[in-house]
């Protein structure tokens, strides 16, 4: 079986490139200058089948979260695919195990999105307590009477703990910023931070998932989506939390039961929810969209020009890296053996 970590690769002098949805017409461009590449620029997801056609005759393929490349579109690709340079840092979407056992080097784009998701997220930690979406939604409905003493009150994050589940460059970074807004910090980590960041952040660090749970505020979710991390918020851990606490999802659906995090909402066992991401995504449960409590936005934590623009940018990199025959620099090894 090949091992793409140990075998140094042929030079590629003009791969065949194929990017599944449009992205920024600069990265396009570059794209289609440097490499034979197809560009998919009218934005619309790619089907099975066109993803099919299209794995059989490339040497490098560029999908994005919305693309499932599982074994069985793997198994079927044409011999020329050796490159999945996915467009993102997630690659839950791409089955790991079964390019490794053609021989297909998979690659992502990490770092570039952090501040971008940290951003976002603590965007949310903010709204959901001091109902931002709820006084948005009443000015635009024009049945705003005016301030009142008892108009619209929320609760300040000040003073508050938050619980951070994965303290890796996205966690950290929402730690640095809600450190600033008097957030005190508490993470549940596989390992425990070094002691020189611990410290900077004042964080304290859980073992234990179930121990932190309920010392906590707020709860926002950092973790990659696996077999590991599915529904690992489920009806049993949403009721080991306070009834006041707030849910923060800017990771991936599926990591928190719908159904569970629905049921506490309704049920008065959350105070709230701020979610960019749902597991069955773009199809969203009717029931959340009836709860005044739940701010909810379209999957655009990383969602800036500058973020998407650097994510092409390392995309290409790693196609012109590997098209010299080296190792690309984002190459992904978790799950090779």
């Amino acid at each position: 079986m090949p091992d793409p970590r140990r075998t140094a690769n042929p030079t590629v002098p003009n791969p065949v490139v194929v990017v599944t949805r449009e992205l920024a017409d600069p990265i396009m461009d570059r794209m289609e200058a440097l490499f034979a590449t197809t560009n998919n620029r009218g934005d619309v997801a790619m089907t099975r089948d066109q993803l099919t056609a299209a794995m059989q005759d490339c040497d490098v393929l560029v999908p994005t979260v919305t693309d499932d490349i599982d074994a069985a579109l793997i198994a079927s690709a044409g011999p020329r695919l050796k490159l999945i340079a996915n467009y993102g840092a997630g690659v839950n979407h791409i089955d790991l195990k079964a390019a490794r056992a053609r021989g297909i080097i998979v690659t992502n784009t990490p770092g570039v999105l952090t501040e971008d998701t940290a951003d976002m997220t603590m965007a949310l930690i903010l709204s959901v307590p001091r109902r931002l979406a709820e006084g948005e939604k009443l000015v635009r409905s024009g049945q705003w009477s005016g301030w009142s003493p008892g108009g619209m009150l929320g609760h300040r994050i000040g003073g508050k703990a938050l619980g951070i589940v994965g303290m890796g460059r996205i966690g950290q970074a929402v730690a640095l910023r809600a450190r600033a807004f008097g957030l005190s910090i508490h993470y549940h980590n596989r390992h425990r931070l070094p002691a020189v960041p611990e410290a900077q952040l004042a964080a304290t660090w859980h073992a234990d998932l179930d121990s932190m749970l309920g010392a906590i505020d707020i709860l926002t979710i950092h973790t990659p989506r696996n077999a590991d991390s599915e529904n690992m918020i489920d009806a049993r851990r949403i009721g080991l939390m306070r009834p006041h606490v707030y849910l923060i999802n800017a990771a991936r659906g599926g990591i928190v039961d719908e159904d569970a995090m629905i049921d506490a909402l309704e049920g008065g066992c959350l105070a709230g929810a701020g979610l960019d991401v749902w597991k069955h995504e773009p199809t969203i449960d009717p029931r959340l969209l009836a709860l005044p409590n739940v701010v909810m936005t379209p999957h655009m934590g990383s969602a800036t020009v500058e973020g998407r623009m650097a994510t092409g940018e390392k995309v290409i990199a790693n196609i012109r890296m590997w098209a010299d025959g080296h190792r690309p620099p984002d190459q992904v090894l978790d799950g090779w053996a």
